[in-house]
């Protein structure tokens, strides 16, 4: 096992490709914009974005695919393999949800060392931002990774005009992974500053889990591949929808009543 993870790890420095890291950056900029993170007044989230970046792929390699495998070994004490694949759509849950919590608890340490320095008090669209800016930091660096193994592969114009647009799915299912990403650890900040950190952790967690989830029903010949494309978009969507809307919406003023004497 040891070697797998190790080589996971390092596999995300092996050979980088320079379209596949400027294509990630792109898809990062595009989403990150609508959050409008203050990156050129405080110089201290781009630590942010680098930080969650590494933490996440560490805590990916050395917590999250062990503690799969483990977990896989520990339902195969209690099932035989035929049992399990004929159950699949449930025995699946514990990995997939253990893939949502490490990532989403990693992605967001950078968040809550913020909070901590600023005595565990930021605004919550402050938390959002910050959020955004960590969820982008994995989400570019785990784009540039599949991109780069896209290109690995051969892929040119000459592929898209044979095989259409199945040969631009890879580029497709990133775009959104990278929204997803950002919009799940700004939902989890915005939890964080308001006070209810575990709470939304949680939500972001199962968020994530529920994407990846996707998968499943993908081996099992329920969805097709374009479907569960259509449905990675879909989730990308809405999630980036709501944590968009809290980012922009107006605050409620208190109003300030004056009481005068008699």
């Amino acid at each position: 096992m040891g070697a797998q993870v190790i080589g996971f790890f390092l596999s995300f420095f092996d050979d980088p490709s320079a379209w596949g890291l400027g294509l990630a950056v792109v898809f990062g900029a595009v989403w990150l914009t609508g959050y409008w993170p203050p990156l050129f007044k405080k110089a201290w989230l781009w630590a942010v974005l680098a930080g969650s970046a590494i933490l996440t792929l560490a805590a990916v390699a050395f917590i999250q695919i062990p503690l799969q495998l483990w977990t896989g070994q520990i339902l195969g004490q209690f099932w035989s393999e035929e049992v399990l694949s004929s159950w699949l759509l449930l025995a699946a849950i514990p990995q997939i949800l253990l893939s949502g919590l490490v990532q989403e608890g990693s992605k967001l340490v950078p968040v809550v060392l913020c909070w901590w320095r600023k005595d565990r008090s930021i605004d919550p669209k402050l938390g959002l931002a910050i959020g955004a800016v960590a969820g982008a930091g994995f989400g570019i660096f785990e784009a540039q990774w599949v991109h780069s193994a896209i290109f690995a592969s051969g892929w040119s114009w000459d592929v898209v005009q044979t095989a259409g647009f199945g040969a631009l799915i890879g580029f497709w299912e990133r775009f959104f992974t990278v929204a997803f990403h950002i919009a799940s650890c700004a939902l989890a900040g915005w939890g964080l500053a308001r006070g209810w950190g575990w709470q939304f952790y949680l939500i972001a967690s199962v968020l994530h889990a529920f994407l990846n989830y996707s998968i499943v029903p993908l081996q099992l010949e329920l969805l097709t591949g374009m479907q569960m494309e259509i449905f990675v978009a879909v989730w990308a969507l809405l999630v980036t929808g709501v944590a968009l809307w809290l980012r922009w919406r107006r605050s409620a003023q208190p109003v300030e009543l004056e009481v005068s004497a008699a």
